[in-house]
């Protein structure tokens, strides 16, 4: 059974820090990419950022370069989304998102529930 399990949010105040983690099991974890997205009230699902199954390369949504960190351990099973200075703009669901590659081409995705967090004074 696939579960992927987002932990970390909550109510922080503009400029402030928080650290999201997804626990991930029920598939090959070291060979899927991964992604967090967001989805903001009455918005779509927006992709944040994406970590490559070996962690060497990731990618950001140009709102949040230079303000939000992705990582991964393997070993674990767990990716990390480390966000600073956070903004309003940044209140949202995060989703946990999992890219397996499939023997028969494509791939399959998994979504976690989401964890609220909400940027706020």
């Amino acid at each position: 059974q696939v579960q992927l399990v987002e932990s970390g949010g909550g109510l922080v105040q503009p400029g402030g820090s928080l650290r999201l983690s997804c626990a991930a099991s029920g598939f090959t974890f070291s060979t899927s990419t991964m992604s967090w997205y967001r989805q903001a009230p009455g918005k779509e699902r927006d992709l944040v950022a994406r970590i490559t199954n070996t962690g060497r390369n990731t990618n950001y949504a140009d709102s949040v370069k230079g303000r939000f960190t992705m990582s991964r351990d393997n070993a674990k099973s767990t990716v990390y989304l480390q966000m600073n200075s956070l903004k309003p703009d940044d209140t949202g669901v995060y989703y946990c998102n999992a890219e397996q590659p499939s023997l028969y081409g494509g791939v399959k995705s998994y979504w976690g529930k989401g964890t609220l967090v909400t940027v706020s004074s």
